[in-house]
């Protein structure tokens, strides 16, 4: 690579150098005495802003720069005159303040109380006639006895439960409903009982039903109360019976009053929120939920259930892909069908990051509930699911950043008595902040047909959601011409329906326990078992540990002052966790130098020794010396801060990784990801990431060690170090501007993968527009990053954090929030158990880079920091420049990566073009495409099974009984009209 002194006056190549004057130009013009009017003030600041732009376009393009002029000088002088004798803070806040406003408002947010809501009397409810039945008392007292086990109760906020109130109730269900119910209170006359339940679909009533069923949606209710009020930051509700089956004015599926929804509309109409999540993974449809908020843009309704074409209960159409909304609600229904049994832990995560996860960010919900049902957990034979108990936490984890954590989990089903409760105890531990357990087995690869299933939701749903655009779209005389081509998704509905409709529903030997296959049930226990004994649940006592010294501040150009990589920037940061009340919520590590042997782990030995030679050297013969490399200077304190700075890092492995703490964060300088491993480059002298994670593999032992480098520029002395080593996976973020921007050249380009052994162990996702914020960052992360780190099961995750794509920062150009950072700190922690190191790379607006760590630091206490916007403003507004580069960077790393990560199975699928399914529920579109498409015709009269004149007015259930019924057998290709 060729050597450039980026401070020698004469060089004809500019990378960051010519920012950092635009930056000092800018900063100056703004900041003239008060001598200058407001408006001459402003007038300056503009034309400095038409300076700066052109600098940037220069230095992007590794143009000359133009010759330095008389005033660019004075504003220099100016600017470091201000630096040294104000330190700059007051002015930049006043130029800034606007940008930091959400994170300056999470000062005083600390991480609130995890709310609990039970009765002990919810136990009362049974079936007299059928000691079997799966919706037994055993379920609730089994949940609450493994929250016992794990001390998980003593850790709560005790809310009170309460009867819900008549008028409560009459929010969503008729009077009849409610008086009907309330006529069985009491009465022990099992033979009428048994006759009134044979009148509606899986149901048994017991003289405490009404009560019981009260309490259940009282009791739901005053949590969302305390989580919305900030009683709690958030909280869950063990209770029965449930509720997501109830609909307007009939009981169905063990369930009498919609708990969840009763929830919601009591959100919407006292406290006005505008925005709900309702997530349902119960196995079964929550088709009551659906139906309430069906055409209500207020709610997003996301339900994941099995369906199998509809042979599986509740056997009805609307349950399908195509249901969508309806009127005001078209785009907020969101139904993903499993079609077929065993999905497991990789399918879930799948639909979470391709689907769920993206369209909530984008709908920025006030507050989160979570209908959780475990009937998809492994060994539950009414799901006949694998989703095993610890995997829950990781379904919850990343929603707990949403809504401003707001949060409230609501237990459904689940008849699995093991699963249930291991499940359900391990989510209460992730609402308390505990980290996600490590999961004991491998993330198998999404099965084919629920590819197929996500795909034909997003191909519903991509009209009403940006986040939804990554796949590429064909028209149908394409799909014609490639009969065959692997690449275009072709959407089908299959119908299979169940058994005829009937009158009189069973109420007796409804168990479908007795239907799996001996071995099989052996085979869930077992496992089980074994999952429950190998699951590692200690928890580090200290959070965060903390790795800071004041002498890494002695490294510095003599030369330039005003050199964006100056020492201020850790002691901002510093002194920022000391304003946010952090510092004495961490464990202090006492720094340390590397020693020569830790750095070669990295670097050659020439390197270290070269480096070492800089001490006692003076001026002439470091700049002379600085200038045989790119974009580097030195000062006699560099060996020793270089040093101190990997050391640190290392302080801070020993901490995590002997189970001292379970995060750190090091704030240290000078930077390392650029350093090549035989010579300093781009700010960077020993590379403290690459160094950290080849002592964690040799001192520790560790097999997978997982980098994210999310720094503006790319980390090619990263990617040179581990590019052949399949024990390092490598991935950045980065402005790429098509090799032009710093380091250049095409090393950061997304299709290099790895060399030899370490081929597709090396992720580059590269930006080739300015501009890239949150939203942008959100779907890299999503799309990409997260399905190859679980992919991957790293047992120690280290980011290198460079925040020069802040917003705010003078060289990245980009737009990432501080809250922004949070929030992708917090996903990260849910890999690894929580082994998580963040290191301190680039970023040059010292008050972004502080605001920006702290909120790293204070989403690793478990503090609650705002969801970041991800320009939910713009979104109603044509898509930017930025956004549709950034989907064409996604569609190009995914269609490299896909051949190594068999987690990246969507992107490279195209999906038809040119329909879209309307208000009449996909009758437009199966007329207009049956033949080109393949699309099945079925009777689409709306999407909850009927005609839909008024969508307030009630309808039958449509249901089969809720028995087992095996599915015949079928193609997936669409068949006749049935």
């Amino acid at each position: 690579m060729q050597s450039l002194n980026l401070f020698a006056q004469s060089s004809p190549v500019v990378t960051r150098r010519g920012a950092q004057q635009a930056k000092i130009q800018t900063r100056a013009m703004a900041m003239k005495s008060g001598s200058n009017s407001k408006t001459a003030s402003a007038s300056a600041a503009a034309s400095a802003s038409a300076s700066s732009s052109g600098a940037i376009k220069s230095s992007s393009v590794g143009g000359e720069l133009p010759k330095r002029s008389e005033t660019l000088l004075e504003a220099k002088r100016r600017a470091r005159n201000m630096l040294k004798n104000q330190g700059s803070t007051q002015a930049m806040q006043e130029t800034v303040t606007d940008i930091f406003q959400t994170a300056v408002k999470s000062l005083p947010l600390v991480r609130g109380e995890t709310a609990m809501v039970y009765h002990q009397s919810m136990e009362q409810h049974c079936c007299r006639w059928d000691p079997k039945h799966l919706e037994c008392p055993d379920r609730f007292n089994r949940v609450l006895d493994r929250c016992n086990e794990l001390k998980l109760l003593d850790r709560c906020l005790p809310v009170s439960p309460r009867l819900a109130s008549k008028q409560e109730i009459l929010r969503l269900h008729t009077a009849q409903h409610f008086e009907l119910l309330e006529q069985t209170s009491e009465v022990c006359d099992d033979q009428s009982m048994e006759e009134l339940s044979s009148r509606f679909d899986s149901i048994y009533i017991h003289p405490s039903t009404f009560q019981c069923s009260l309490l259940a949606s009282g009791s739901t209710i005053d949590l969302v109360d305390a989580i919305i009020t900030g009683r709690a930051q958030n909280g869950m509700a063990i209770i029965r019976p449930p509720g997501h089956h109830a609909m307007k004015a009939e009981f169905n599926g063990y369930c009498f009053f919609n708990n969840v929804a009763l929830a919601a509309q009591h959100a919407l109409d006292v406290h006005k929120l505008e925005r709900i999540l309702i997530l349902d993974y119960d196995v079964h449809h929550g088709q009551g939920t659906q139906r309430f908020f069906y055409n209500d843009p207020r709610v997003l309704y996301f339900s994941i259930h099995r369906f199998e074409h509809g042979a599986f209960w509740p056997h009805l159409q609307e349950s399908d892909y195509h249901a969508i909304g309806e009127g005001p609600g078209l785009g907020f229904n969101f139904n993903v069908p499993l079609n077929e049994t065993r999905m497991g832990d990789g399918d879930y995560m799948a639909i979470f990051q391709q689907l769920l996860l993206p369209v909530a960010m984008e709908y920025q919900p006030e507050l989160i509930i979570v209908s959780a049902g475990y009937d998809a957990a492994l060994g539950c034979p009414e799901g006949e699911m694998q989703v095993t108990p610890a995997f829950y936490p990781h379904l919850l984890n990343p929603l707990l950043r949403l809504a401003d954590s707001r949060v409230a989990v609501v237990l459904e089903g689940g008849y699995c008595l093991e699963s249930l409760a291991e499940g359900a105890a391990l989510t209460l531990r992730t609402l308390l902040g505990d980290p996600c357990p490590v999961l004991i087995e491998p993330l198998l690869p999404p099965k084919p047909s629920l590819i197929k299933s996500i795909l034909n939701c997003i191909f519903a749903h991509r009209p009403y959601w940006r986040c939804l655009q990554l796949q590429g779209t064909y028209d149908p005389p394409e799909l014609m011409g490639k009969n065959g081509s692997q690449d275009l998704h072709i959407v089908e509905r299959t119908w299979v329906g169940g058994p005829p409709p009937v009158t009189v529903y069973p109420t007796r030997d409804t168990s479908v326990e007795h239907l799996i296959p001996e071995p099989i049930v052996a085979d869930n226990t077992a496992r089980l078992r074994r999952l429950r004994l190998e699951t590692i649940l200690t928890v580090p006592g200290v959070r965060v540990c903390y790795a800071y010294n004041p002498e890494m501040m002695e490294h510095c150009n003599l030369d330039d002052l005003g050199h964006p990589e100056q020492p201020k920037r850790i002691q901002f940061i510093h002194k920022m966790h000391e304003d946010y009340q952090l510092l004495g919520r961490m464990k202090q590590l006492a720094a340390r130098a590397a020693t020569t042997d830790e750095i070669c782990l990295a670097h050659s030995r020439s390197h270290v020794n070269t480096m070492r030679r800089v001490l006692g050297r003076d001026k002439d013969d470091l700049q002379a010396q600085a200038a045989t490399y790119n974009s580097v200077y030195l000062h006699p304190a560099t060996f020793g801060c270089a040093t101190l700075a990997a050391g640190s890092v290392l302080q801070a492995v020993d901490s995590v990784l002997r189970g001292e703490s379970r995060s750190a964060i090091c704030n240290v300088r000078p930077p390392g990801h650029h350093a090549e491993p035989d010579q300093p480059h781009g700010f960077c002298i020993f590379n403290n990431v690459a160094i950290a994670a080849q002592y964690a593999i040799r001192e520790f032992g560790l097999k997978r060690v997982l980098i994210v480098d999310w720094d503006v520029h790319h980390g090619n002395g990263t990617q040179h170090i581990f590019e052949s080593n399949p024990k390092v996976l490598y991935i950045s973020v980065h402005r790429y501007e098509n090799g032009t921007f710093f380091p250049k050249g095409p090393d950061g380009n997304y299709d290099v993968v790895g060399k030899h052994t370490g081929a597709g162990f090396n992720v580059n996702i590269p930006w080739n527009k300015k501009g890239m914020g949150d939203l942008e960052y959100a779907l890299a992360f999503q799309q990409i990053v997260m399905p190859i780190a679980y992919e991957f099961q790293p047992e120690l995750v280290l980011v290198s954090a460079g925040f020069d794509a802040a917003i705010g920062d003078p060289l990245g150009g980009c737009k990432v929030s501080p809250e922004g950072y949070g929030l992708f700190t917090h996903w990260l922690s849910a890999l690894a158990g929580g082994r998580l190191i963040v290191c301190l790379e680039g970023g040059y607006n010292v008050n972004s880079i502080s605001y920006a760590m702290t909120m790293c630091t204070k989403t690793l206490l478990g503090d609650p920091v705002p969801t970041p916007q991800l320009g939910s403003a713009a979104l109603t507004r044509p898509p930017t420049t930025a956004f549709q580069s950034c989907l064409e960077t996604l569609q190009c790393c995914v269609e490299v990566q896909r051949q190594y990560w068999k987690s990246l199975e969507f992107v490279g699928y195209r999906l038809p073009h040119g329909y879209q399914i309307g208000e009449n529920n996909n009758e437009d579109f199966l007329a207009a495409s049956l033949v080109k498409l393949n699309i099945s015709s079925d009777d689409a009269q709306g999407a909850a099974g009927g005609e839909q004149a008024d969508p307030g007015q009630e309808r039958p259930s449509d249901s089969k009984p809720k028995v087992k019924v095996k599915p015949p057998n079928h193609s997936t290709a669409a068949p006749e009209e049935q």
